[in-house]
This record gives C-alpha cells, sequence and structure tokens, in this order.
C-alpha cells in the first residue's frame, strides 16, 4: 500500500533504549490518526506507526488498520503503481481481496488468512486494487524496515497461507516468525514475529515470547488488556523487551481479534518518507528523482541499460502511476 498523504512528513525513527526489567511498564497505548487513501471518497485507515511516541516496534516501521469499508461507497482500495525501496511490506486480509501486481512480474492475489510479503530491497513497484467482487474490505498493511546490511537486496515476493493454530480455545495465524510452537517459512532479514489471534469472551491466553522482543498488540475488534493494560480496537498496546510471557485477556462480550507484532529492537536509525525508507535526506531525494524519471519513461524503456532502473519494468496492465510529492522544504531535523 502506497502512503498517500499529499505533504508526508520525513521522519527519523530509532529504537529507543530497552528499559531495565525492574522498571519496564505493563504497556503503553498508542492512539491511531486517520489518514483518507486517495480523494474525498477514499477509503479511510488508522495508522498507529510511526508516531512520535513510538517510531518502530522490533523492525515494523509502519501500521495500517482499514475497515471494514463498504467498497460501493468508497470505491474500495485503488492504489495505482508506486515504489518502495529498503522495507517489506506485509498484507494481511480479514475480509475482502486485493490484486496486487510489481515490477518482478508477479501477480497475486491477497485473501483472508494468507500473508503476502513483498520485499522492496533496493527498489520496487507495485499496486493494489481491490476486486469487483469484494463488497467488503477489512485488514492491515503493515512494513518492515531492512537492517542496513540488507536493505539493497534484491526485490522479490513471497505468499504463504499458515495452518490454524489452537491453545486453550484460542486461535492463531502465525504468519512470520514463531509462536504457539509454529513457525513461518516466509523470509525476513531481522528477527520478527506476526500473527492474528482470536479469543473468545473472557478468556486469558498466556504467550511464551522472546524476552529480547518488543512486542506491539493491534487490536481489530473487541476490546482486551494486555499485560494489564485496556485496549479497544484501533489501539495498538506497545510492550518493550524484558519479558517472557505476554499475557490477553478478552474483556468484550463477543469476540476479540487482534493482530500480534514483534520483533528485536533494529538500533539503526532510519528515514522514512512517503514510501521510502533510506538513512539521508540526500538518499531519498535520490530515491525520489530516480522514480520520477522512470515514472516520466514508462518504466525501464528496452532502450536502457537495466542497471540504469532502480524499479524494473512496468506492468503493461497498468495505466498510470502515483507521482511522488514535493519533498519539504526543510532538512531533515533528528528527534530527540
Amino acid at each position: 500500500m502506497s502512503n498517500l498523504e499529499a505533504a508526508p512528513r520525513e521522519v527519523a525513527c530509532s529504537s529507543p533504549a530497552a528499559p531495565d526489567a525492574d522498571d519496564t511498564p505493563l504497556g503503553r497505548v498508542l492512539e491511531p490518526r486517520e489518514v483518507p487513501l486517495g480523494g474525498p471518497r477514499a477509503m479511510r485507515v488508522r495508522r498507529t506507526l510511526p508516531q512520535r511516541a513510538q517510531s518502530l516496534i522490533g523492525a515494523w516501521c509502519f501500521v495500517d488498520h482499514y475497515g471494514p469499508d463498504d467498497v460501493s461507497a468508497s470505491g474500495g482500495m485503488r492504489v495505482p503503481g508506486h515504489p518502495h525501496t529498503g522495507l517489506q511490506t506485509v498484507s494481511w486480509l480479514f475480509s475482502g481481496e486485493v490484486e496486487h501486481r510489481d515490477t518482478t512480474g508477479a501477480h497475486a492475489l491477497v485473501r483472508p488468512g494468507e500473508v503476502n510479503l513483498m520485499t522492496a530491497g533496493s527498489g520496487i513497484a507495485h499496486s493494489e486494487y481491490s476486486t469487483p467482487e469484494t463488497a467488503d474490505l477489512h485488514g492491515a498493511q503493515l512494513w518492515v524496515a531492512l537492517p542496513d546490511a540488507h536493505r539493497f537486496t534484491a526485490p522479490g515476493f513471497d505468499h504463504y497461507a499458515p495452518p490454524l493454530v489452537e491453545q486453550d480455545g484460542a486461535r492463531a495465524l502465525v504468519f512470520l516468525g514463531s509462536l504457539l510452537g509454529h513457525t513461518s517459512p516466509v523470509p525476513t532479514f531481522s528477527p520478527l514475529v506476526g500473527a492474528e489471534i482470536t479469543l473468545l469472551a473472557g478468556q486469558r491466553l498466556r504467550l511464551d515470547v522472546d524476552p529480547a522482543f518488543e512486542h506491539g498488540v493491534l487490536v481489530d475488534t473487541g476490546a482486551l488488556t494486555v499485560a494489564g493494560t485496556a485496549a479497544a480496537s484501533g489501539q495498538l498496546v506497545y510492550r518493550p523487551p524484558g519479558t517472557r510471557t505476554l499475557s490477553l485477556h478478552a474483556v468484550d462480550r463477543g469476540a476479540t481479534r487482534v493482530l500480534l507484532l514483534g520483533g528485536r529492537p533494529l538500533n539503526e536509525r532510519i528515514v522514512m518518507w512517503w514510501n521510502f525508507v533510506g538513512r539521508t535526506h540526500e538518499e531519498i531525494a535520490g530515491f525520489r528523482e530516480q522514480w520520477q524519471t522512470e515514472r516520466a519513461d514508462g518504466g525501464a524503456p528496452s532502450d536502457r541499460p537495466s542497471q540504469s532502473s532502480r524499479f524494473g519494468p512496468f506492468p503493461q496492465q497498468w495505466e498510470t502511476t502515483l507521482s511522488a510529492p514535493d519533498l519539504p522544504n526543510a532538512r531533515l531535523r533528528p528527534r530527540e
């Protein structure tokens, strides 16, 4: 998914120092902000990462949560070809269907309970459109920052349908990393975990987790407490490193569904603007200039050497692509 803000902020992100175990708070609630995904009738998303209170959770650097969205009213997801660098996109749906195309030649459908992971690496472009059969669209679009050693890796695409894992009545789909005795085969470049978990009304679940990880629990439906911290739909509870168990307690009368995201702190300073992750203002400006040039050319023409194309050949089905917004006038000022 593209960040369609007209004037995206350039964000300097870094992992906070891990607190001493004895001083670790139970959890901290991160409130979402609403962002339109396009024009005035566009689908709206709830963004919980990045924000001033928290830039990263492990290498997770971007969390958009959307729906249930009535596609007949909003038009659904309509995101033309757009670029990415230095990250992996993780697409996860609860309902609906999205068609994905990218400049590696991958063409796939995103369906509920199946993860599509796209590695941008040195550069990729892709499009996302909800299918004509979709009436309601509901899901999350997540980004993972690639560590410095791997951020120029070759672009790629992976698909995986995780099996249902059950424990004490709770149901889980582990799409990245390891949890509840299941390990996803999807490749990542830093230690991560990602899972959808559904709890029954009043249910308590204790998860064994890696104490080196920090975690975020995004509430999709219902309400629960995470390590004693109350959260409702749309909110994300952050839990710092230093614990071997994570306790979830569903307090809503119906089922509660969450996304658990975690990973070892990245401990690297990244710069994120629009759809690019880099390390400096100059690097981001260079990515933007390359995209605008390739976009004007229609994407990697055959008469230009392949090594001069960062984002690859555009699919023939693309009738339009997104123009990059203007860079901010001010240079990046690191956050304290």
